[in-house]
């Protein structure tokens, strides 16, 4: 089964349904979409769609999922350090990543979004803490990189309502000092 995950066949076929369904999300609500839509668009038979996915929910997160880990460049931080520079990067990709959803899909997808953004950047921030403080208990490290993670997307959330007042990068350099130093006495 592994084989067959690396067929560029079934790869192609996977990204041929997942850019479907992005295509189909620009002119429809979420809650319209039905499998029909998706392989009548990308001209495969629902076995061919099921075979790659168990249901239009499972579509949904996996191409939001792959959408944001291209954006994030995740691969990009598997060797670094949380640094403030990572932390304005992250931050900044995931208000692009936010911005460029909110101008190709129409509403429905909020709750899996947050839940998709705030999982990839646990799973970053997790693996920068764990290489920058390897001797760290790891129960503690996951409890930050949770909090991290929920605090850049509120701070996202906060930034798109206020998009025209100031840049993502000038906006969460006013909360870094605090991130990194804590609140002090």
């Amino acid at each position: 089964m592994s084989e067959a995950k690396t067929d560029p066949r079934i790869l192609r076929t996977r990204k041929l349904i997942m850019d479907s369904f992005i295509n189909l999300s620009s002119k429809k609500e979420f809650k319209d979409i039905t499998v029909k839509d998706i392989t009548t668009e990308a001209m495969i038979n629902r076995a061919t769609f099921y075979y790659h996915f168990k249901g239009i929910y499972d579509l949904l997160d996996k191409a939001l999922t792959e959408v944001l880990f291209v954006n994030l460049n995740c691969r990009d931080y598997e060797n670094s350090d949380l640094t403030k520079e990572n932390l304005v990067s992250l931050f900044i990709a995931i208000t692009d990543f936010q911005v460029s959803l909110s101008n190709r899909c129409h509403r429905g997808y909020e709750e899996t979004i947050a839940r998709i953004i705030r999982d990839q950047l646990e799973v970053i921030l997790f693996r920068m803490l764990v290489r920058q403080h390897p001797d760290e208990v790891e129960e503690g490290l996951k409890l930050n990189a949770t909090m991290l993670s929920w605090g850049l997307y509120g701070a996202s959330m906060e930034w798109r309502r206020n998009r025209s007042s100031v840049s993502p990068e000038k906006f969460i350099k006013t909360a870094i000092p605090y991130i990194q130093n804590g609140i002090g006495n």
